[in-house]
Order: C-alpha cells, then sequence, then structure tokens
C-alpha cells in the first residue's frame, strides 16, 4: 500500500503519524533560508544599525497579517531569510558581546524534535516520556552539582534570572517559620541584576549589597556585615561563580564557612560558571559549590543549548516543597495516588516545554568529556586572546581571566571613546563586543563561548577593534 501523499498545506500538522512527512520539506525551505540570510549579512551582525534592521524586517514582514495567506514556503522563505540577515549570529567568531553561545547542532535538531511533538510538561498525561526524560536527567545533573548528597534534585527553568527568582522564593518560603519576618538577602554589588530584581518581585527588602572593588565578594566584609546586622529575621546569601562583568568566582568555601559559623543559608548564582563541573581540569574552581543551598545553572551559556536551558539544583528534594500547588484537572489526589507523577510542584510556569530533551541529546552524544573539553577550549581562547592583548602596544588588558571574559581597552582612551568604538563596530557589523564597567572605568568585553574560534580570528578581531579606534 502506497503511503499517503504529504500534506503541504498551511494547515498540515506537525505531529502524528504523517506529520514528519509535513514537516520535511518545510524544514528544507526553512533551512535553505537561513543560509541565504547569513550569507546576506556577511557578518557576525547585520550593518547600518537599528534604522536599516527595522526598514527591512518591515518590508519582508508587511502585511503582517493579509487578507489571503501567501503558503507556508513562502512564508518561511520570506521571513526565515530577513531574521537570518538581520540577526546577531553567536557562532561567528567576531560575535563576543554576551553570554550568548552558538547553538550545537544535535541540541538544535532535538528541539525540533520537541516542537513536533509539543508535550506540555503541567501533568503526566501531556507529556508521559518528557516527564520520565526530565526527573532522569535533572536528578543526574543535579548529582554533578551535590555529589556527596544522597537524593539531589534540579528544576528546569528558563534561565538564571528564573532560576534566582525561584532561589529566593524558596528561601522565603523556608524561612516562614521565622516569627513571619521578611527575609533579608546580602549580596555582592557584582550579583546579578536578577538578585535585586527577584527581591523586589517577591515583596522582600531591597538586598544588603556588599561593595565588590576587587569584582568579588570579600568573606571578611560578609562576615562583618552578617555580625553587624544581626537580626532576628532570616537571611540569604547570594554568591556568584561567573560574574556577568568578568567572569570572576567568588571565594566560595570560604563564603561557605562564614555562612555555616552565622547559620545563614546560600545560593549561588552559577548560571556562568556551574558547567565547569562537566571538566575534570576545572572543576576545582568550584570548590564549595556543593555547600550551597540551592545554586542556579544555565546551559545556554556553557552548554551550547538554544535558548532556553536554566536548572535550579538542590541538596534534597524536601527543598522544593514550598512550590506545590494542586489543581484537579493536573495533579487530582487519586491520580497522584495511582501513581502519575505530580508536575506542579516542579515550576512556577504551568505549560511548559520540554526544554529537556536538547540537554539530555547533548548530554549523550558528548558525554561529561566530550563537554568539559569544548568549556576547556573556549576557556583557553581566553587565555590565548589575553596574551594578545598584552603583547599588543595598543591595547590595556584588565586582567587574566577566570572563565572564557577578556576585558581590554585601547591604550590612552576614555569612557566616551570606547563606547563610541564599541557602537561604531556594531553599525558596520563588523564585530559585537560588550561593555563591562569597573573602578577603573569602562572597558570593552570579549566573551569567548564558541570552541570553533581560531587564533587568527582573535588577530583579526583586535585588528578590527584598532582600525575601528580612531573612527
Amino acid at each position: 500500500m502506497p503511503a499517503p501523499a504529504a500534506d503541504h498545506s498551511p494547515a498540515a500538522l506537525a505531529g502524528g503519524a504523517q506529520g514528519t512527512r509535513a514537516l520535511r520539506p518545510l524544514v528544507d525551505t526553512a533551512l535553505h533560508a537561513l543560509a541565504r540570510g547569513a550569507t546576506a549579512r556577511g557578518g557576525p551582525l547585520p550593518a547600518g544599525g537599528p534604522p536599516a534592521v527595522d526598514a527591512r524586517i518591515t518590508a519582508a514582514a508587511t502585511p503582517v497579517l493579509p487578507e489571503h495567506g501567501t503558503g507556508s514556503h513562502e512564508a518561511l522563505r520570506t521571513l526565515v531569510q530577513a531574521l537570518a540577515e538581520g540577526a546577531a549570529d553567536p557562532a561567528d567568531p567576531h560575535c563576543a558581546a554576551h553570554l550568548h553561545g552558538p547553538a550545537l547542532a544535535v541540541a538544535a535538531a532535538a528541539d525540533l524534535a520537541a516542537c513536533a511533538l509539543n508535550p506540555s510538561l503541567d501533568s503526566w498525561d501531556q507529556a508521559p516520556s518528557a516527564t520520565a526524560l526530565e526527573a532522569l536527567t535533572t536528578r543526574a545533573l543535579a548529582a554533578l552539582a551535590y555529589p556527596r548528597r544522597p537524593a539531589p534534585d534540579a528544576l528546569v527553568t528558563t534561565g538564571g534570572t528564573e532560576s534566582n527568582q525561584l532561589a529566593l522564593l524558596l528561601a522565603r518560603e523556608n524561612a516562614r517559620t521565622c516569627a513571619h519576618r521578611p527575609l533579608h538577602v546580602v549580596c555582592g554589588a557584582n550579583a546579578h541584576h536578577s538578585v535585586p530584581r527577584a527581591a523586589w518581585l517577591l515583596g522582600l527588602p531591597a538586598p544588603h549589597t556588599l561593595p565588590t572593588p576587587t569584582g568579588t565578594l570579600d568573606p571578611t566584609d560578609l562576615d562583618k556585615a552578617l555580625g553587624e546586622h544581626h537580626t532576628d529575621a532570616p537571611r540569604l546569601v547570594v554568591a556568584t561563580a561567573g560574574t556577568t562583568d568578568a567572569g570572576l568566582i567568588d571565594p566560595l568555601p570560604r563564603i561557605a564557612d562564614v555562612c555555616a559559623a552565622r547559620g545563614v543559608p546560600f545560593h549561588v548564582d552559577a548560571s556562568y560558571g556551574g558547567p565547569l563541573l562537566f571538566s575534570d581540569t576545572l572543576r576545582p574552581a568550584l570548590a564549595g559549590l556543593d555547600r550551597a543551598d540551592s545554586i542556579s545553572l544555565d546551559l545556554h551559556k556553557l552548554g551550547w543549548q538554544p535558548i532556553a536551558a536554566g536548572l535550579l539544583a538542590v541538596p534534597g528534594t524536601e527543598a522544593l516543597a514550598p512550590l506545590g500547588h494542586q489543581a484537579d484537572y493536573l495533579n487530582a489526589h487519586d491520580d497522584i495516588a495511582a501513581g502519575h507523577p505530580d508536575l506542579l510542584h516542579r515550576s512556577l510556569r504551568t505549560t511548559r516545554r520540554p526544554d529537556i530533551l536538547k540537554i539530555a541529546v547533548t548530554l549523550r552524544a558528548l558525554g561529561r568529556i566530550g563537554l568539559g573539553e569544548l568549556i576547556e577550549r573556549v576557556c583557553a581562547l581566553a587565555h590565548r586572546l589575553a596574551d594578545l592583548i598584552d603583547a599588543h602596544p595598543s591595547f590595556v588588558l584588565h586582567s587574566r581571566p577566570t572563565l572564557s571574559t577578556v576585558l581590554f581597552r585601547p591604550a590612552n582612551s576614555d569612557d566616551r571613546t570606547i563606547g563610541s568604538l564599541r557602537r561604531r563596530l556594531l553599525h558596520h557589523g563588523h564585530a559585537v563586543l560588550g561593555r563591562a564597567t569597573t573602578p577603573e572605568g569602562l572597558w570593552l568585553k570579549a566573551t569567548l563561548l564558541n570552541p570553533h574560534t581560531r587564533t587568527d580570528d582573535l588577530r583579526n578581531l583586535l585588528e578590527l577593534v584598532e582600525g575601528h579606534t580612531t573612527g
């Protein structure tokens, strides 16, 4: 019996036994459009700045809602190509501004499968196999973070911001026994902006923020602050393993000692640096991480996952109890008693896509050692770039890199000059560099996340910066 013909109509479905027949030619169209868009862009960023990008997108996407559709292939060709032509491409070695990494092809392919299946992880009957895969994979990753705990666990999040918000929420709820006084957060000025924002969202007092002139939280200053601001209210210390500006790691063992002595729980935002756990060589930089009461991880940074791929790890499932919630149509008591997993305590979101699939596929494809080698490679690239800057008479290096971030600036330049230089590079589409402010002023920031970057790419990047210095 011949196979049924593929449905090429715009209303064809991606799921079901025949879904792949409809999807395959559309994927081919989308891939060709991606390639054409990247070729037309010709670099890490579209030239011309926001006005030029807005004009091209407006021309391609108008009318947004036509009376009659143009068909699947035309819509894909036009809009995917326009999006790719106007994209910032983290796979380009000169796109190095942010913690915005290129996705592994195998992870992107897995994410396509997740989109086609479209499970929703708010009840078992919407995502049977995804539920089982998530439980298995999150436990394995939690065990990497807490190797000496008997039953660590982790939640899947949209990234470091959601993980930090959940960590503060859990700390607040687990401290409710303290005469209902509000939780007081103590962190360094180097903490991610999501920490004070989470305190605001949760109705907590603004965090007590300690100066970090060296870029990391000083345990002596922390101990003094905890002693001077002694209060009956519950407290939470937030440390950072991989700061956004410079990739620095707070001294976690000494911070853990201070918190233990003061009886104060602590959370570590390891959204950037946490994946060092995959590397035998680099893992010692995270000593003390497993003493934290919660840990934010983010695998769309040093994990090369399509966004989003965050995690919040805890040393035991009991820490997640405050997230428990009951909605009869999703987790009825008799269904739970009959053995159906309760998923509402796994997130504050209800509808939730299976981001765990791409993570699980990547872990299986590369293994711990393979991922560790990629991380070691980009960290080595950062040291190579630092060496090139150090040897270049036109540039000043801020400091040796800790992870894969390098801060530098042209010699004898001021903040205004550096800001203008960065914008010129962006306008011409030649390079995407970030900016970081330290006590010494403004610096250009190169965040190296592409493991295929070569030394020549780094030399070319510095030549581009030098060529645009005088505008």
